[in-house]
């Protein structure tokens, strides 16, 4: 048994944290299978403040002053760098849109390390804040559909988990800090889909007026009342998918909710009652009182988020890890691999290239690579039980296929299964290709989605090799 130390760093739109946890593993195979690493508890031993994100002329993270933060608050905490096993620096929301976004990222390399580095896109994010708010947790404890709102500065991710498993996930360009106030009271800064909502609604603001309450307060309605449409509660609008972040997925909620959670900054506010509405400059407060009074939300049945402003930097923090895996078939060359992204593949994709269909697993590659940031990816499949070679053959056709599509031709294309079927796919998948690509192929490993994986270089003659999976520990 062992303990680590791990650190998220969470850089979103509106606010920048810190958080370290001290992780506890062990190995819980028996003496006679291959090592596996399982964490046994996790404590939460120290969280910054919650900081605004510095940006520059309302477009530019400012990388530099991010890095003092961080730097200030491992200092606070009585940790370097060095001392650090493992962790994830997530950039989120609108700030992973900002320009210099890569930048801050490679600012803050020297704190990383070898952890997971990765900008989120809309559809991951709302996965990650839905797990971290405890939406997700719910779900499986109570076999029910739990719809979470990660309500931010700038945009509001939504995801639908049905006993634990992600039926939908979107995006909307909804959040606090859409319309930013001085002390005075005078406007400041007005998002594009503030001012859209705005003009559509009749509402005239513009930027160096006065806010005033009522009319701010329209908008903020409207938004609710756009939230409420997003999650099924009420007829979908042409405003609704105006607003809709361009990047997330254009999923409907179709199913009935059971229950709705609200994380996020503007979750608080939605419980609050301040007398001081413009206390944080914005209109977070404003919102949060829009939701509350919304007859839609109203009638719906709400639970407590464990987590709402921290949830994403919690869920960033840390990591379960497993050992386990035997590589069955792989070209020269490929290993060892660290910190590659897993696209676990939604049964209706898996179904369909197993019945020969390429199409819905080439547009899944395309967003998952537009999510990630990266062309270096893992597929993941459960795999059927005791299929027919044809089947596979059928299978193989259509990954191969779909990587030479999407993938750049320098990249390996990576299967891992949970089924005994590696060997016999990745013959099949050699057979089905030009040589060109690399390929490998292995079994016995179960990945869930938002899973990296590091992959180390063949042992015991090439017959198999060690295989860490990484899973965003969220709670």
């Amino acid at each position: 048994m062992s303990k680590i130390l791990s650190v998220g760093i969470d850089i979103g739109t509106t606010t920048t944290q810190v958080i370290f946890s001290r992780i506890t593993i062990d190995n819980t195979a028996s003496y006679f299978t291959v090592p596996r690493i399982s964490v046994l508890d996790k404590e939460i031993i120290y969280q910054s403040p919650v900081f605004f994100t510095p940006l520059k002329q309302q477009v530019f993270i400012d990388g530099d002053k991010v890095r003092e933060i961080v730097a200030a608050e491992f200092q606070k905490a009585g940790f370097t760098p060095s001392q650090v096993d493992t962790g994830a620096v997530i950039i989120t929301g609108e700030a992973a849109r900002k320009e210099n976004s890569k930048t801050v990222l490679d600012t803050l390399s020297d704190f990383a390390g070898d952890f997971v580095v990765s900008t989120a896109g809309p559809d991951l994010e709302s996965v990650i804040s839905g797990k971290g708010s405890g939406a997700y947790q719910y779900s499986i404890d109570n076999l029910c559909t739990v719809v979470n709102l990660d309500i931010g500065g700038g945009t509001t991710n939504i995801a639908l988990f049905d006993s634990g498993k992600v039926t939908a996930k979107t995006c909307y360009d909804i959040g606090g800090r859409l319309i930013r106030l001085d002390s005075a009271g005078t406007i400041q800064y007005i998002a594009p889909s503030a001012q859209l909502i705005a003009d559509k609604i009749g509402v005239k603001v513009a930027v160096g007026s006065q806010g005033s309450e009522a009319e701010l307060s329209k908008i903020t309605d409207a938004m609710a009342d756009i939230l409420a449409q997003s999650v099924g509660l009420k007829e979908f609008t042409p405003l609704a998918e105006a607003v809709r972040t361009r990047t997330s997925s254009k999923d409907m909620l179709r199913q009935p909710i059971e229950r709705i959670c609200f994380s996020g900054g503007v979750a608080d506010c939605v419980k609050s009652t301040s007398d001081d509405l413009f206390a944080f400059g914005d209109i977070g407060i404003l919102l949060g009182r829009s939701i509350r009074s919304n007859p839609y939300f109203a009638k719906a049945r709400q639970i407590e988020a464990s987590q709402t402003i921290r949830a994403t930097v919690v869920g960033a923090g840390t990591y379960t890890m497993n050992l386990s895996g035997s590589t069955i078939y792989y070209s020269r060359g490929i290993f060892p691999l660290k910190n590659t992204p897993v696209y676990k593949l939604p049964a209706e994709v898996e179904d369909a290239i197993f019945k020969g269909d390429a199409e819905p697993l080439m547009e899944g590659l395309k967003w998952f690579i537009s999510q990630a940031s990266s062309s270096q990816i893992i597929l993941a499949v459960k795999g059927p039980h005791n299929p027919t070679f044809q089947t596979l053959e059928l299978a193989a056709g259509c990954l191969i296929k779909s990587a030479d599509a999407v993938l750049p031709p320098e990249a390996p294309l990576i299967v891992i299964s949970e089924e005994d079927i590696a060997k016999a796919l990745g013959i099949a998948m050699s057979n089905a290709s030009d040589k060109k690509r690399k390929i490998a192929s292995i079994d016995s490993v179960s990945v869930e989605d938002g899973d990296y994986l590091d992959i180390g270089s063949p042992l015991m003659d090439g017959l198999v090799v060690p295989v860490i999976v990484k899973t965003l520990l969220f709670g």
